[in-house]
């Protein structure tokens, strides 16, 4: 049974660093969540492409065990971006933006998808997360992904839809804009009231922070000395932090951190190569090992002489 879902882009990015540039390499905030989520958990995937997409890639994510019966094929060209980065990874620059098929984009579950316990919507206008979330039965734990485009456009309809899932996962700057503080608890606690049991607020190289109504967790990110390409790596964490859950399927403290956990190393990968590259031969054992280092790193004995 099929019980982790994504709802997302697929795209053809064309990326630039200071480290050297890739293009139309296979994308989307769909795609990078699905192979970060299958070392975890099987997953079936909702987006569209246009008939220019290569089957190749269509074929890859099979190969993968990822379920493609929701992802649909419309005449036109398919979603493209182009990005820049400078030294500085945190802040993508945006060259070009193609929506194509994406524009039209009526995400339709198919039926095999609509049992699914747990459900991500990515970064898509929240009237279509919202219509998605109709499409469910009974789900265990949804969570949602969004930006700041569609805070400042359409705070309302983010807004109900927010009341309506068990996780908003953001960045930094999104959370205090939404919030309209600079405090980061203060933000989290304000999305925490309107119904959400979990605000995962994403801060870049510099980890993560999990916010519930009783906890607070922070993580750093993995140190990495070889960075390339830092796109896709929100949407891997929660793939790897969505995939953790299917697979245990439970949603307590304990797991919730362990999520997060795996949810940095996921990304921490994504960041070695161009797009999803690195994601495509990813194995259990690696992400094994770079999560025993992180535990290791992040460990530290009580004070027992007392300060």
């Amino acid at each position: 049974m099929l019980n982790l879902v994504v709802v997302g882009s697929v795209a053809l990015d064309s990326l630039e660093t200071p480290f050297g540039r890739a293009d139309d390499v296979l994308g989307g905030s769909a795609v990078h969540f699905s192979l970060a989520a299958r070392p975890f958990a099987p997953v079936g995937i909702v987006g569209v492409v246009g008939d220019d997409f290569p089957r190749d890639h269509v074929e890859l994510l099979r190969a993968r065990d990822i379920d493609v019966s929701g992802l649909s094929t419309e005449s036109g060209r398919t979603f493209r971006w182009s990005g820049r980065y400078e030294f500085d990874l945190n802040t993508a620059h945006t060259i070009d933006t193609q929506l194509n098929v994406f524009a039209d984009f009526r995400p339709n579950l198919p039926d095999s998808y609509r049992h699914a316990r747990y459900l991500f919507l990515g970064n898509i206008h929240p009237a279509l997360q919202l219509e998605v979330l109709d499409q469910v039965e009974r789900p265990t734990f949804t969570a949602l992904d969004s930006m700041n485009f569609w805070i400042s456009r359409r705070r309302d309809d983010l807004t109900a839809v927010m009341r309506r899932v068990d996780a908003v996962l953001i960045n930094e700057g999104e959370a205090r804009q939404y919030a309209n503080t600079h405090s980061l608890p203060k933000a989290a606690r304000a999305i925490l009231e309107l119904g959400p049991r979990v605000v995962i607020v994403k801060k870049g190289e510099y980890g993560s922070v999990l916010f519930t109504q009783d906890g607070y967790f922070v993580t750093p990110a993995y140190p990495l000395e070889d960075v390339r390409d830092p796109t896709g790596a929100g949407d891997s964490f929660a793939g790897a932090f969505m995939g953790y859950l299917a697979r245990h399927d439970r949603v307590d403290e304990a797991t919730l951190r362990r999520a997060v956990v795996f949810g940095g190393v996921v990304a921490s990968y994504t960041c070695e190569e161009f797009g999803s590259r690195r994601l495509v031969s990813l194995t259990r054992d690696e992400i094994g090992e770079r999560f025993r280092a992180f535990r290791r790193f992040t460990h530290f004995e009580d004070d027992r002489e007392g300060y």
